[in-house]
């Protein structure tokens, strides 16, 4: 196995967690991957990983390999997209993330699309609530939801979604209807762990937050929030996407939507060096028409 196998093994066993779930991942035998760790400490002349018979933890050494390793085999993969780049038939790995429910509902339908379009075209999909670093990762795409830190990467706005508060017809009716953000104050109020979560929901021209909101229920996943919501537990504030197919078909309502702060642009984040891959062209004008049908409410 050479070098650059190794690495690739490496960052598949810290990723996973684990040798025999990198082994899965790579459609490797545990073995094979046991030794390809071991040759590369043998290389390196340092411990990667601690290991024990429960668990796969890094070691120093390891932590500061993987950065660098995640850097140099994106930079190949790079290299080897760019010199296919004069093709124009994708073809390669497409490396994409996107925040969960989003990517599951909007990102993995093109993916497909795609896929079956392209016989020459693999993808992998990192479907995470949080921002990771597209560059040092390798990630070819980023899709990101809110404003967009100043950064060298460049970025194409494809469209937007909104905040919907939303309650089951049924608390609605037993509880009543807010007219007003400051009604917020005597409802029930089910409320998440993200970047979303807080005391206050925003409303108004300039997001005001709205405050002394306590929440009844705090969940750490969407679909939890979306599943207690339909079942009366109160009141929640969801992005657009997440309550589309639940408004439009009655088991949800929307609330205070005259009071609505303005609408978030969905982004495309990629580097700039990678914007001529085939690849990355095809996922990014497939991904921006998706936004101009109104793929996503």
């Amino acid at each position: 196995m050479d070098r650059f196998e190794s690495l690739s093994v490496f960052v598949a066993v810290a990723e996973q967690r684990g040798f025999a779930a990198a082994a899965r991942a790579l459609n490797l035998s545990p073995p094979a991957v046991t030794r390809a760790v071991a040759a590369l400490e043998r290389h390196l002349g340092v411990t990667l990983f601690h290991r024990s018979t429960r668990a796969v933890s890094m070691t120093d050494d390891g932590a500061v390999l993987l950065d660098r390793a995640r850097r140099i085999l994106a930079e190949l993969r790079e290299a080897e997209q760019i010199a296919m780049g004069s093709r124009s038939v994708p073809r390669g790995l497409l490396y994409v993330t996107a925040p969960v429910m989003f990517g599951r509902l909007h990102v993995l339908p093109v993916i497909n699309t795609l896929l079956a379009s392209h016989a020459g075209l693999s993808a992998r999909m990192m479907l995470l609530d949080r921002n990771v670093r597209i560059v040092e990762e390798g990630v070819d795409v980023a899709v990101r939801i809110g404003a967009l830190a100043d950064s060298s990467l460049r970025s194409v706005t494809i469209s937007s979604v909104r905040q919907t508060i939303v309650a089951s017809p049924a608390y609605l009716a037993e509880h009543g209807v807010p007219r007003d953000p400051a009604d917020l104050a005597g409802h029930r109020c089910i409320m998440g762990s993200g970047v979303r979560a807080g005391s206050g929901w925003p409303f108004g021209p300039r997001a005001e937050k709205a405050a002394g909101l306590v929440p009844r229920l705090s969940i750490n996943g969407i679909d939890a929030i979306l599943a207690a919501t339909e079942a009366g537990g109160g009141l929640a504030n969801v992005l657009s996407y997440h309550s589309a197919a639940q408004i439009a078909s009655g088991r949800l309502v929307e609330v205070l939507a005259d009071h609505a702060p303005p609408a978030m642009p969905v982004s495309l984040l990629y580097d700039p060096g990678r914007a001529t891959m085939p690849a990355v062209r095809v996922f990014i004008d497939a991904m921006r028409e998706r936004g101009r049908r109104g793929g996503w409410a």
